[in-house]
């Protein structure tokens, strides 16, 4: 009716204007500013503000900024100074719209559909967004910054939904926008074609769903469904179509329906508007092991059943347990059974939030329901089938994800970071094992390699230990686009979701875990407790045994071909399914160090060189009460390069070798700084020591001056010349630098060394030899005899000795 103003609390209203929102079932909230009395937004498709009390309305500006308002913020310290919510996210200005900030790092989207590719080395994931186009990215990359705002594109504007992409060619991606608006996408060149099947002269209307059913046909991939009220089929992936089922809605006259207990009458406010028409097909899936065998089910309640290719069909149009007339949300056909079908049915528009999971074992005559123990709140939204296990099943529903190993008899939530929120649709990249997770609120999840739910059991379950199959490791070495790591120096606006652990990823499982003795300790108090039993007093021989006692610990141990140990790795000792992920390297040649160096956009965290292609396998041991036991394994896998420099076989081992030495002269020389610095530190104890000891002979002094002296010229070989430097002047090349700057160059890159790194290595190790010598005989020879000498005229302590005692 307009806009309306009271100045005394409500008592009275004085009309403004005739001003309404653009769809006011979306938008009626009005805005006051904190400040002007007479200023007052309206939060509308498009942003509109009003500075004379509501009489009249101009918009805001908005370039570059995305339609859709639902929540405003005004600082009341400067009143230009807005924070809009829309459907496109979160935008700020200081100049009352003039201009615009998106704040492009929340992770916020709303996915409808998604959809998977084939493609290589990594697969591609799709999603038709509410109000944000269809967009596509990459699963991962090989970038060091992870997955960034930059990798994902539109194919198609407007709102987004169900998607879907050529098995065979990942460069062809169907894509539509409310009511059917179909285009087919080619990812080479960007271009878009309109494929929208169109009816004849004669025909009724298509009634499009906001959200239409499309699928490409698993027996061919030019054969594409999309569907209205009928089912059109394509064979030539959307140049022609042809329609291969009635009308198969209940054709009801949606304004002859009730709302909210009556039926409205044709002038309602935002009647029909912005709306699915209703009776539809909104759920598709075909057979992959019989052709033209198709499930259709539609947003009054239907599913409908095809078993020659749309010639005839079936109506089913009750489900035990399922009110009437619910939306059927998802239909798929099963991948190992010809005869059986899931459903998911959502009836949350009439109130109800059950889930409604159904099979059927008899292409959809009979229905059962697999819901079992799914929370009772939480209304089912999509069902996906393993490839390789039939009863392992996914079901998306409004509070998350949920799993079941034996076909719908009971149910677990999959937690592990996914924040509880609705899962709208689910599909598995069966090259990859991955399952993909598509939310209405944050975006797309992705579970790298679930195999190992295949085989969870009662019996695997029950076991001490085990450790799971993988697949083959993709080999690669991570791209530094920005220049540094991470975020580099874009700051925390920079939005990027990390990439999935670079290498090969362990699943295992530890029925109990590991426990420390006083862990062991405790549980057996605990149980003596509830039952009320005397928990006794420990010894303390036992209590001693028990603080001395290691910590357990799971090391899983990396063998190549040959059986040699490649690496070593610890992980969680807790109970259940832990995972730890081998970087693909050899351990670093640095010195040990108890805590890891602080890591930052500059610094790598210690790494060895990339092992060679090829075939390893691994097993999992327990270290407790002093001794390494294996728990389970081995299990074999592979590791496979990708965008790597052409090498053979031969020129692979020759680098390996190559990189082997190096880091064998790197554990030397950065243990050999270690040590210069080391004595540094003995030497300056030694003189304070000589000082404070009256016996003491005054040329110890000088001894430690000329021992010092000679330590310090090992330094400037091994680290170089900082007289010269620290002056800025250049210096040549130190031991250190020759090796650390092939290490920084080899260990990033599948490329064979340079004739100029051979040289350097050359350089570096054949300085480095009487550098090692030189300094053992200081240390072992001149530092000890002096040492000792000190120890027998009773000096004070320094490290590196045992202090002498004798009780006469």
């Amino acid at each position: 009716g307009g806009v309306f103003r009271s100045t005394d609390g409500g008592e009275s209203w004085d009309k403004r204007s005739d001003y309404v929102s653009a769809s006011p079932q979306y938008y009626n909230e009005l805005i006051p500013d904190p400040v002007d009395v007479d200023r007052v937004y309206s939060n509308d498709t498009y942003l509109h503000v009003s500075n004379d009390g509501g009489e009249t309305f101009t918009k805001v500006p908005e370039s570059f900024k995305h339609v859709d308002n639902h929540a405003l913020w005004i600082d009341p310290d400067d009143t230009n100074h807005l924070i809009a919510g829309c459907d496109g996210g979160v935008y700020e200005t200081w100049d009352q719209g003039a201009a615009w900030d998106f704040k492009a790092n929340l992770p916020i989207t709303q996915f409808y559909k998604i959809a998977v590719d084939n493609d290589l080395p990594f697969y591609n994931v799709y999603g038709g967004t509410q109000d944000n186009s269809t967009l596509g990215g990459p699963s991962r990359t090989t970038s060091e910054h992870g997955i960034t705002n930059r990798d994902w594109f539109v194919t198609r504007g407007g709102d987004g939904f169900d998607p879907a992409v050529d098995p065979e060619n990942p460069d062809i991606v169907y894509s539509q926008a409310q009511y059917g608006e179909l285009v087919r996408y080619d990812r080479r060149t960007g271009e878009r074609v309109d494929i929208q099947p169109q009816t004849e002269p004669g025909e009724d209307p298509s009634r499009w769903n906001w959200d239409s059913a499309l699928m490409i046909s698993p027996h061919s991939p030019a054969r594409i469904y999309f569907a209205s009220q009928r089912i059109y089929r394509s064979d030539d992936r959307g140049d022609t179509w042809s329609p291969v089922s009635p009308d198969l809605s209940r054709n009801l006259d949606r304004n002859q329906l009730a709302v909210m207990d009556r039926i409205w009458g044709v002038d309602t406010v935002a009647k029909n508007r912005s709306t699915s028409y209703f009776g539809n097909v909104v759920a598709l899936t075909e057979s992959p092991l019989v052709e033209g065998l198709l499930y259709a089910g539609t947003d009054d309640g239907l599913i409908q059943v095809t078993e020659d290719g749309g010639e005839t069909w079936r109506k089913i149009d009750s489900f035990p347990g399922v009110p009437e007339m619910a939306y059927v949300s998802d239909l798929e056909a099963s991948l190992h059974d010809s005869d059986t079908v899931y459903a998911v049915i959502d009836n949350h528009k009439s109130g109800d939030f059950k889930p409604y999971v159904l099979a059927s074992a008899d292409r959809g005559r009979n229905w059962h329901s697999i819901a079992s123990d799914l929370p009772e709140r939480g209304s089912a939204l999509a069902v996906a089938q393993d490839h390789v296990k039939p009863e392992l099943l996914f079901v998306g529903t409004e509070f998350g994800v949920f799993v079941s190993v034996d076909a719908g008899g009971s149910w677990v939530q999959l937690e592990g970071g996914i924040p509880v929120i609705a899962v709208r649709d689910l599909e598995i990249q069966r090259r990859e094992d991955d399952l993909v997770v598509g939310t209405f609120g944050r975006g797309i999840f992705i579970l790298d390699d679930y195999a190992p739910l295949r085989s969870i059991s009662e019996t695997a379950l029950a076991a001490e230990a085990a450790l799971f199959p993988l697949r083959d490791a993709w080999m690669f070495h991570a791209s530094f686009d920005l220049g540094y790591r991470k975020k580099a120096f874009q700051g925390d606006s920079f939005y990027s979701a990390p990439n999935p652990p670079a290498g090969a990823v362990f699943t295992y499982y530890l029925k109990d875990g590991l426990k420390s003795l006083k862990e062991q300790r405790r549980e057996v108090e605990k149980e003596k407790t509830e039952k009320k039993e005397p928990i006794g007093y420990p010894s303390w021989e036992e209590l001693r045994v028990e603080d001395r006692a290691e910590d357990p610990a799971v090391v899983l141990t990396v063998r190549d071909l040959d059986g040699q140990v490649v690496r070593r790795l610890t992980g969680p000792v807790t109970k259940g399914l832990q995972r730890v992920s081998w970087d693909l390297r050899y351990p670093p040649a640095e010195p040990s160090r108890l805590e890891p160096p602080e890591e930052s956009a500059f610094s790598s965290p210690p790494r060895g060189p990339i092992v060679a292609p090829g075939a390893y396998s691994v097993t999992l041991s327990g270290w407790e009460n002093k001794e390494l036991r294996e728990l389970a394994g081995p299990v074999d896998f592979g590791t496979v390069p990708i965008g790597t420099v052409s090498l053979s076989v031969e020129d692979r081992a020759q680098v390996v070798e190559f990189q082997h030495r190096v880091a064998g002269l790197q554990r030397a020389v950065l243990g050999s700084t270690q040590v210069v610095d080391e004595i540094q530190q003995r030497i300056d104890l030694l003189r304070r020591a000589a000082l404070d000891t009256p016996r003491g002979d005054p040329a110890w002094l000088g001894r430690l001056e000329e021992i010092e002296t000679r330590l310090e010229d090992l330094g400037v070989a091994l680290e170089g010349d900082t007289t010269i430097a620290s002056r800025g002047e250049p210096t040549a090349p130190s031991i250190r630098q020759r090796v650390q700057r092939i290490v920084s160059s080899q260990w990033r890159t599948s490329s064979a060394p340079t004739a100029t790194q051979r040289r350097a290595y050359e350089i570096a190790a054949e300085a480095f030899e009487p550098v090692l010598g030189s300094l053992r005989s200081l240390v072992e020879d001149d530092l000890g005899a002096l040492e000792a000498e000190m120890e027998a005229a009773g000096a004070p302590w320094t490290p590196g000795r045992i202090p002498s005692w004798s009780p006469e």
